[in-house]
């Protein structure tokens, strides 16, 4: 399991789509759905064409409020 940082400055500029289940307290199946739904930007980066998520696309997501994220859960 991946150690949950305690504050927003020890995350790295770069995340892997793992490395969002203890920042945000959530399972791997959401962190993907998250990622592939939008809400939380990423890209794809070499050849392997593997996704990583900028820390500034995770604080706005957080900002946000995950508002469409708990709406989609209520349902």
């Amino acid at each position: 399991m991946t150690k949950r940082p305690t504050s927003f400055d020890e995350l790295p500029l770069l995340l892997r789509v793992e490395e969002l289940m203890p920042i945000l307290g959530i399972g791997l199946s959401s962190a993907y759905e998250l990622v592939n739904s939008g809400q939380i930007k990423s890209i794809k980066l070499g050849r392997t064409r593997q996704t990583r998520i900028l820390k500034q696309d995770v604080e706005a997501f957080l900002e946000r409020g995950c508002t469409s994220y708990d709406d989609d859960l209520s349902k």
